[in-house]
């Protein structure tokens, strides 16, 4: 899909982090985009950015937990700008800790907010994007935590196991629904990231509902990963996806090596139980 400023596009999460990558990737080719966000003054910010590079651009506030919101922030979509053709998701959060330590409102928070946002908000918006009948593309953020499930010594320590859990299952839909959508025109991509500069730790506890534990502080931690890709980068790698129709979208070549390690893995207890099938047929 060869993106212009005829196409418009919902960036759900867009306020920071890979939302605003994601936006300066689609403002490169004029798209015009909707910045929406649970922190409006963050996707004003972002959406400013925009006005200033000559592309129309329109902060909307959004709470990806309520379908009501959601709802509310496509009709304002299609008010000021018509129809829908993109739709970027990319709330997330954040839980470091054992995966048998973990307390139910810990688990119930870390599903919600990256996996059930994204499919609230595809429920919502992607009927849209159908019923115009011009084509799109959805784009879900998940993680290489979706592609392949680290150890603690892999990733400085931390334990990732609810992030991970949450990140797999954002693969799985995103692959389902691509293959669900294919033949309507509307293409389906999952990225996924390796380390991003972003706040993505501060926004999500300082954002977290009463029904998971409340708000907590957090350092900001934006500009403190010296490896951590710009923002700017992701975008690009956004753009790229979207205009050549790929599954997935890839942002650190070097994560590969995670992966192929996966799939060696599970091409040897392919042939282990295919072994097993031999013997039993002997």
């Amino acid at each position: 899909m060869k993106l212009g400023p005829e196409h418009v596009a919902v960036i759900v999460g867009g306020g920071g982090g890979v939302g605003r990558g994601t936006a300066l990737g689609l403002a490169s080719r004029g798209v015009r985009c909707v910045i929406a966000d649970i922190e409006i003054d963050t996707a004003a910010a972002v959406a400013d950015e925009l006005a200033a590079l000559g592309v129309e651009a329109l902060a909307a506030p959004v709470d990806a937990t309520d379908a009501a919101s959601l709802d509310g922030l496509a009709d304002e979509a299609e008010r000021r700008f018509g129809a829908i053709h993109v739709l970027s998701n990319n709330v997330g959060v954040v839980q470091i800790g054992g995966l048998l330590d973990a307390t139910e409102a810990e688990w119930g928070w870390v599903i919600e907010f990256n996996l059930m946002t994204i499919v609230r908000s595809c429920a919502t918006i992607v009927p849209r994007i159908r019923a115009h009948g011009g084509g799109g593309h959805v784009v879900n953020t998940a993680s290489m935590a979706g592609l392949w499930a680290s150890r603690p010594e892999e990733v400085s320590g931390a334990l990732l196991g609810l992030y991970t859990t949450t990140k797999h299952a954002v693969v799985g839909y995103t692959e389902t629904l691509r293959g669900e959508l294919a033949s309507e025109g509307i293409g389906v991509s999952c990225l996924c990231p390796g380390t991003v500069d972003s706040n993505l730790m501060a926004t999500s506890m300082r954002n977290r509902p009463e029904r998971f534990g409340g708000p907590e502080d957090f350092p900001e931690s934006r500009g403190q990963m010296p490896h951590a890709m710009a923002q700017e980068d992701v975008g690009r790698y956004v753009l790229a996806g979207i205009e050549a129709d790929r599954g997935t979208v890839l942002t650190h070549p070097r994560g590969r090596r995670f992966v192929d390690n996966r799939a060696e893995a599970l091409a040897a207890d392919f042939d282990y139980f295919a072994a097993l099938e031999t013997e039993e047929d002997a």
